[in-house]
């Protein structure tokens, strides 16, 4: 069996899908995207498929260390991402030429089912009771929302009490039973995280996200040590390397995204990582359906999984939704907070390429949002 084709579509709302076709007529389908930067990293898909058309597409551990070092020149998150998507549609062949889906492969089932979370509230969350209560109402049990929108260096009283308050909302409308997650989304300054973390307490939240950014990484243990809530951390991290700081500085929660920190391969390794370090899996994925397919096929194989993202409904999904691209999308149905073991081979899912074609011939050009304070400085999104 040999790699005859490397071939990528650009799609709504924001995504990259590539499809790797051999000369078998087997062929996987992976989604490498950094949101925001997808035409870059289509290029760089097809500067990686160099290494991989002509050769045996089941050497995976071999093409992922020579796309992830061949280059002298490595990581970012636009090449890293490129070799995630090329990754898992290796991993995707792997699966249908063995007749088994992806988890078979990595060691089998460790869990019978896997809790899922969905998102609630937009980019500058106000009023999320009425949201939450309609995720509660579509079978979640867990939710995530941000904290905050735009917030100043210091904080007035005003917009740190805005952000408690949408914290005690959550937890009034779910109960102690349900939960809910807060991504700070690295916009929360470290004078800010230190205040607010302790007022968040009470509201127990699952676990609070980013509370930095990755550049100040180096003083993560500072405010890990300073609240009993767990913090997670890891969508803007690529590879082993840089998680191992962050779980040396006591996060709980690591949240790889496996279209950008290299696939399953890496983020099997980075799970085992933090496993070493009692911190659970949560990986990152507000993304398009292989994406989260391939989140899937690891969760079921790694004991160390507390909950997986998807984005059904997410406020980014603008022309185009999860379940848009399949031709059976009830494997992604979510029965009490959880979705059920896939059983089809390879990612288990089945891409519907005529409605990839048609929304690559239309294509997108998403782009991060652009915030400023009220001075007119530029603020974190």
């Amino acid at each position: 069996m040999r790699i005859t084709k490397v071939e990528t579509f650009q799609v709504a709302p924001r995504w990259l899908f590539c499809k790797v076709s051999t000369d078998e007529g087997i062929s996987g389908w992976g989604e490498p995207v950094v949101e925001g930067r997808a035409t870059v990293v289509r290029t760089a898909v097809h500067e990686l498929a160099q290494f991989l058309v002509g050769e045996n597409p089941l050497r995976i551990e071999d093409h992922w260390q020579l796309m992830t070092k061949g280059g002298f020149y490595r990581g970012g998150p636009e090449m890293s991402s490129a070799v995630s998507g090329l990754d898992q549609a290796l991993w995707d062949i792997a699966g249908k030429v063995r007749e088994a889906p992806v988890h078979e492969l990595l060691g089998g089932p460790v869990r019978d089912r896997l809790r899922v979370y969905g998102w609630v509230g937009g980019d500058s969350p106000e009023e999320v009771a009425d949201q939450i209560e309609a995720q509660v109402h579509a079978g979640l049990t867990a939710v995530k929302m941000n904290l905050c929108g735009p917030m100043a260096p210091i904080a007035t009283a005003a917009e740190t009490r805005a952000a408690v308050r949408r914290a005690e909302v959550a937890r009034e409308v779910l109960g102690p039973d349900r939960d809910f997650a807060l991504d700070f989304h690295g916009r929360v300054s470290k004078a800010n995280v230190r205040r607010l973390l302790p007022l968040l307490e009470p509201a127990a939240p699952l676990f609070v996200e980013e509370v930095l950014v990755p550049e100040l990484d180096h003083v993560l243990g500072e405010l890990v040590a300073l609240s009993r809530i767990p913090v997670a951390t890891g969508e803007r991290l690529f590879s082993r390397a840089q998680f191992l700081p962050v779980l040396q500085a006591g996060v709980s929660v690591v949240q790889p995204d496996l279209s950008h920190a290299g696939g399953i391969s890496e983020v099997r390794r980075i799970a085992a990582l933090a496993e070493t370090y009692g911190a659970s899996l949560a990986p990152h994925c507000p993304l398009g359906p292989i994406a989260l397919a391939a989140c899937v096929q690891v969760d079921f194989a790694t004991p160390n999984v507390l909950i997986q993202e998807q984005s059904l409904g997410i406020h980014y999904n603008d022309g185009a939704d999860l379940l848009d691209y399949l031709v059976d999308p009830a494997v992604f149905t979510i029965v009490d907070g959880h979705l059920e073991r896939p059983t089809a081979p390879g990612l288990g899912i089945a891409v519907d390429e005529n409605a990839v074609r048609r929304a690559d011939e239309i294509g997108h050009s998403w782009r991060s949002p652009t915030w400023r304070l009220a001075d007119g400085t530029w603020a974190e999104w």
